[in-house]
């Protein structure tokens, strides 16, 4: 192609520096726009990069800009949504940070302006493309552990006012829920790696350190369409090394994290097998397999195809958060999915 893709970063936080970086590591695209509501901000990320490109605090002139094809949307939770349908109806193209959307409003308003524009997008679920993630699903499709009888994927991270985000995550209003800011993760995992949805839902929760706005510690139970039991848990007071915990457990083996075992694959065995590979063992934004991600969207785009991971697929995890959540507030009452 001759032209590159312009992309306008906006929203210049600690996750846009890993962006950007893996932006630049694609030849198919150029950073035409840094953008932020502190100009500040958008000035440190170009400097940081030494990036030839405008810095603005006005989103509007962002979309005005027809240099413009791709938006990622990298500022706090509470703007990705009206930000993402600006984008969307703008005509570009838009990667959106998680969460996506914050209530179940905006939820479908997202998913409807994508759909109605006819943009691609892609939400971050980042560790869809984390290599012992992408390990596992190979490992499942190719029936290594036979039929899965249970899933489990947890998110721990003891998240405190050390984070950079703290300013916005720990309300209610701008943060949302523990399984809005941080267990959407394990959760969206949770849908990737079963390729099924979740039917119904019950959830607990707790907040013993009182640091946050809504109820740090969430646990949920799951059952699955094809009857698949499944659990899930976002631990933000958690005082342990950061976990992102995967148990598939099937009818012929199981898999726990990076340890496999399958009698199927390895006759005789006699204890579990480590494969070597990198595991999503760390909170750091850097450690996210975020030049996997980019070059897939500018794939999608290139080649006129949807991600696995756009705006649509994404709609499903946010909605099971917001049941989880539903359920928690309502002392675990059993939640029916789809909420529509």
């Amino acid at each position: 192609m001759d032209k590159k893709l312009g992309v306008a970063i906006h929203g210049a936080g600690g996750v846009a520096f890993a962006h950007v970086a893996s932006w630049l590591r694609n030849p198919h695209v150029q950073i035409v726009s840094v953008s932020s509501r502190r100009r500040e901000s958008a000035q440190r990320l170009i400097d940081e990069f030494k990036l030839d490109c405008p810095v603005r605090d006005n989103f509007d002139q962002v979309l005005a800009d027809p240099a413009v094809d791709v938006v990622n949307i990298s500022g706090p939770s509470q703007v990705h949504t009206p930000q993402g349908i600006a984008a969307a109806q703008a005509g570009k193209h838009i990667l959106v940070e998680k969460p996506m959307a914050l209530t179940m409003d905006e939820n479908r308003a997202l998913r409807d302006a994508v759909a109605r524009a006819g943009v691609k997008s892609v939400v971050s679920f980042v560790l869809r493309w984390n290599p012992l993630v992408e390990t596992l699903r190979s490992l499942l499709s190719g029936g290594a552990i036979g039929e899965l009888l249970d899933i489990e994927v947890d998110y721990w991270h003891g998240i405190g006012t050390w984070y950079s985000g703290w300013e916005w995550a720990h309300t209610l209003k701008t943060g949302g829920s523990a399984t809005l800011l941080a267990g959407c993760h394990a959760l969206d995992a949770l849908r990737f790696l079963a390729g099924r949805e979740v039917v119904e839902v019950s959830a607990m929760s707790n907040n013993k350190k009182q640091l946050y706005e809504f109820d740090a510690n969430v646990m949920a139970t799951m059952k699955l369409d094809d009857g698949t039991i499944a659990k899930s848990s976002v631990l933000l007071d958690a005082e342990l090394p950061y976990a992102f915990n995967i148990d598939l457990i099937g009818t012929q083996g199981s898999l726990r994290d990076n340890r496999i075992w399958s009698k199927q694959l390895f006759p005789g065995q006699k204890s579990w097998a480590t494969m070597p590979t990198i595991l999503p063992d760390s909170g750091d934004v850097h450690h996210h397999p975020f030049d996997a991600q980019i070059n897939h969207f500018v794939d999608c785009i290139l080649q006129d195809r949807e991600s696995h991971c756009n705006v649509a697929d994404a709609y499903r995890t946010h909605e099971l958060c917001l049941a989880i959540d539903r359920s928690a507030a309502e002392g675990g009452r059993v939640v029916q999915l789809p909420l529509e």
